[in-house]
């Protein structure tokens, strides 16, 4: 006999039982962990919640729910220092691969009427590349579009050294017999500094505000849940830092990371990945995923760490109506604006 399937949110007394399936999931990660998300709402504002899927007794998949406000409704997407907030299953001993598919769509299709009875605004749910089957929410009338990162694999150094671009491993020893050194501390001040002024020079807004940041650091390291290098000039100046958020899967992830202008060419970019990678490595996790793989320098510089590029899917709801009409009207306004900043000046010169 089948077991009943249900979805519901679960209370906290259950909150072990979901942190033991995101423990276990391929789909697991730090940003479907509760205390995450709790340091996370207190330092971004928001709120977050679990919607469970039970198959009997046992939980069978489900998703950390982070909720923002907007002026047409409460909605959920990523964003930053949240890169993942998708779907997370339970896997099954079974003899054959269509019991486990067959399990799975009852999940989801459970998951998708559940999360759609929320009524959101707007609802964006970006899974690990280990998820790709989203059938039940395509047949509900949801879309499905490609992201990508890069996953570089921790277990093997030496095979990972070769797999790095020559160049690059060239500046890494150029870094070191300049005195260069890559450590782990809690100087967040000098983290702060060089993620500010990269913001600035890409004019994009910062993660957080400094001292929301600087609080969110010091939950996230209370809990072990993040760990921040800096590589440091043999005067002991940060000229580069990264922030790499742990948890209880074997993969991390790179959170945030900048350099110095000044230094943007030494290789000292390189020096700080590929010395964060072995103490990482060391530390147990099979690999690490560099968040995001859009297309510009960033990326190509990613490329030429040794990873391999995968494909994740983002999961985009129906919008509700208010939100297609206040959309709607804002790029009407913008373009509107644009016509008028590139017209004002020929029509002056005609009159």
């Amino acid at each position: 006999m089948a077991h009943e399937v249900t979805a519901e949110e679960l209370p906290e007394s259950r909150y072990d039982d979901w942190v033991r399936l995101v423990s276990g999931s391929p789909e697991g990660s730090i940003y479907a962990l509760p205390r995450y998300l709790q340091a996370l709402c207190r330092a971004a504002g928001g709120r977050y919640s679990i919607l469970g899927v039970r198959r009997g007794d046992q939980l069978a998949g489900g998703v950390a729910v982070y909720e923002q406000s907007s002026r047409y409704g409460p909605f959920v997407a990523p964003r930053p220092l949240l890169y993942y907030n998708g779907i997370v299953l339970q896997r099954y001993d079974t003899r054959y691969p269509s019991e486990q598919t067959s399990r799975h769509l009852r999940t989801l299709e459970a998951l998708e009427s559940a999360l759609t009875k929320r009524g959101y605004a707007r609802m964006t749910l970006a899974s690990r590349s280990s998820f790709h089957d989203v059938r039940p929410f395509l047949a509900a009338g949801w879309t499905a579009a490609p992201r990508y990162s890069y996953l570089v694999p921790l277990a093997d150094l030496e095979q990972l050294w070769g797999r790095v671009e020559q160049n690059l491993r060239r500046l890494v020893k150029r870094c070191e017999k300049d005195g260069m050194q890559v450590v782990e501390d809690d100087d967040f001040g000098a983290f702060f500094r060089l993620h500010s002024s990269i913001m600035e020079r890409r004019e994009q807004e910062q993660y957080l505000p400094e001292s929301a940041f600087r609080a969110f650091f010091d939950e996230l390291r209370g809990e072990g849940l993040c760990r921040l290098f800096h590589a440091r000039m043999p005067d002991g100046r940060a000229i580069a830092s990264q922030l790499i958020l742990l948890g209880p899967s074997p993969v991390c992830h790179f959170a945030a990371a900048a350099t110095d202008p000044e230094h943007l060419r030494s290789g000292v970019s390189a020096l700080l990945r590929w010395k964060s990678f072995e103490v990482l490595s060391k530390s147990g996790f099979q690999a690490v995923d560099l968040t995001d793989a859009a297309l510009n320098p960033v990326t190509h510089f990613k490329s030429q760490l040794g990873g391999d590029l995968g494909l994740t899917l983002l999961l985009e709801a129906p919008q509700s109506r208010a939100y297609r009409a206040g959309t709607a009207a804002k790029r009407l306004l913008q373009e509107t604006r644009r016509l008028l900043a590139r017209n004002g000046p020929a029509s002056r010169e005609r009159r």
